[in-house]
């Protein structure tokens, strides 16, 4: 029976998810040739609240928690465990004031209403993970323009999501192209859980409802005198503590 209602439920759902993409892409569209790229950053928002508080649909409940308070007047580079595609809608909404941009990979960027024209307008870092050279460079250009905008960068270093929950060791090559033109960030890890639970298949289908998903943004991580692999390794370890 259980099974029965996640595929009824999720079905709407992604019936709604799905309209959502190809109506908030025609506004993004109108907002960024009329009004520019901070109106087309609020409508992102608007996207991922509506994307976010959707899953409710499914019975799923959502909790966000931020530990310690994070300051607004340097960039930001929130390290996050990765589950699933859902991942990154919470963590636009709840981390708006941040103004996050996220490093993607390059098959994102083409071919899927609002998401793939998102990642072009709000400066992402599109990393193709078959060319180093070309996933440094983008991620150094990202890395520069947090720097020179007191924005925030979001990275994934498992590379791949993680569908049984257990955390892949984090690389550090990516935080450290993050840190190197953006020497003044802090270094926040996200504790991300249950979205392996919601999202366990490669297709998004079905979902499973009645999940509880949260995340957990935790104590900064001063950069200074620290290598990158040091990083990784503390936010890693402070990730974990959450997951238990």
């Amino acid at each position: 029976m259980k099974k029965i209602l996640d595929y009824i439920l999720s079905s709407v759902y992604l019936v709604y998810f799905g309209l959502l993409l190809v109506v908030f892409h025609a506004i993004q569209v109108v907002a960024f040739n009329v009004f520019g790229r901070n109106t087309q950053q609020k409508v992102v928002f608007a996207l991922n609240f509506m994307i976010t508080y959707g899953w409710y649909l499914t019975g799923t409940t959502v909790k966000f928690r931020q530990l310690f308070e994070l300051p607004t007047n340097r960039p930001i580079i929130f390290i996050a465990n990765h589950q699933s595609t859902f991942d990154i809608p919470a963590i636009y909404w709840f981390l708006r004031k941040y103004k996050p941009v996220f490093v993607s990979k390059i098959e994102l960027a083409k071919g899927i209403p609002s998401i793939s024209y998102n990642l072009h307008k709000s400066n992402a870092a599109l990393i193709d993970r078959k060319d180093g050279k070309q996933a440094v460079s983008e991620i150094l250009r990202l890395s520069k323009f947090i720097h020179e905008n007191n924005y925030s960068a979001v990275i994934f270093p498992e590379g791949t999501r993680s569908r049984s929950g257990i955390m892949k060791p984090f690389a550090a090559g990516g935080i450290a192209a993050l840190i190197k033109k953006a020497p003044n960030a802090l270094i926040v890890p996200i504790a991300i859980q249950g979205n392996n639970l919601f999202d366990p298949n490669k297709g998004l289908f079905p979902l499973v409802s009645f999940s509880k998903l949260s995340w957990t943004v935790l104590e900064g991580i001063e950069p200074k005198g620290k290598s990158a692999d040091e990083i990784a390794q503390q936010a890693q370890e402070a990730i974990q503590k959450i997951l238990g």
